[in-house]
């Protein structure tokens, strides 16, 4: 009854009021303002601040900064390879499997839509259906930039609105199509290994959501889906149309953009989600992981199937 509670309560709330508010608290530069908060959310959610690049609180400017903070040299490391997926985030494991048919598992029981996470964008739905998904939840403790799981080139980004709810554990049980409802960006890549969407969900306090190439995505207007394309080096237009009532095309903003595995795709300003998808057949996860694992930055979860060179 509790739990079923607090997902009235949230649906109850202001929520886009409140990410305005958490907005500019957050980027707050008063001194005693900002070192208070972080004071206070580092002992409330037992932050690890052993691996902060700077010194806690005097090093950041405000509290955005410390929570978007980046860790000291050496502190994550990636497996070279080129065969391997690696965890994109600190997080903990949610689901991870199969996608069946047009269906990604949300919790026991319960499932939501491809199709419906990534806009109704056919193309990719047809891609990733009978496909691999893993989603990883970041907690307020964990570190919240989001690297690169392997090396590819950005190819679409799109934004797309939607509610604003908590993404724990206890609201992904009990409301109906959670993550294909909440705001989100998805983020379209191509590597040597194939295509791989990559959904950043955003929260009920997630204030905005950024990525290395863009900036800042969010907050945008909250009732039209925006497209980013990125046409390949080769001089070729793939930036196709953007789709829906109202959505926004922004066609060859820029080229050839490649990241280098474990490089930095983006951060949340505050905490949230992120879904990878792939075509079928691409990945073996490792057996052992399972919804509750936590995971780090950095950490192998899968394998490429060994195909030729793209």
């Amino acid at each position: 009854m509790l739990k079923r509670l607090f997902v009235i309560l949230q649906q109850l709330l202001p929520t886009r009021l409140i990410g305005r508010m958490v907005y500019r608290i957050s980027r707050s530069q008063n001194r005693l303002l900002k070192n208070l908060l972080i004071r206070g959310f580092v002992r409330l959610y037992r932050v690890d601040i052993t691996e902060a690049e700077h010194p806690v609180p005097d090093g950041y400017e405000s509290f955005n900064a410390f929570f978007a903070r980046r860790l000291q040299a050496g502190a994550r490391s990636f497996d070279s390879s080129l065969l391997t997926l690696c965890s994109p985030v600190d997080g903990t494991i949610q689901q991870i499997g199969p996608v069946k048919g047009n269906q990604i598992l949300q919790a026991k029981g319960m499932t939501y839509s491809l199709d419906e996470l990534l806009g109704g964008d056919d193309e990719a739905t047809a891609l990733y259906s009978d496909g691999e998904f893993i989603t990883v939840y970041l907690a307020p403790h964990n570190y919240h930039r989001i690297h690169m799981p392997t090396t590819a080139k950005v190819r679409k980004m799109s934004y797309i609105p939607g509610k604003r709810m908590a993404v724990n554990k206890t609201t992904a049980a009990i409301v109906p199509g959670l993550f294909s409802g909440n705001e989100r960006v998805v983020c379209h890549f191509e590597s040597s290994r194939g295509p791989f969407a990559l959904v950043l969900v955003g929260a009920m306090n997630v204030a905005s959501i950024s990525t290395s190439w863009a900036g800042e995505v969010l907050p945008r207007r909250p009732d039209t889906i925006e497209h980013w394309f990125y046409p390949a080096d080769d001089g070729s237009d793939d930036s196709g149309d953007g789709s829906g009532d109202g959505s926004g095309d922004r066609s060859g903003d820029r080229s050839g953009i490649q990241l280098a595995k474990g490089d930095t795709l983006g951060q949340f300003n505050l905490g949230s989600t992120i879904i990878i998808t792939l075509p079928p057949g691409a990945v073996s996860w490792r057996p052992e992981l399972a919804a509750g694992q936590p995971v780090r930055v950095g950490d192998v979860i899968g394998a490429f199937s060994q195909l030729e060179d793209r």
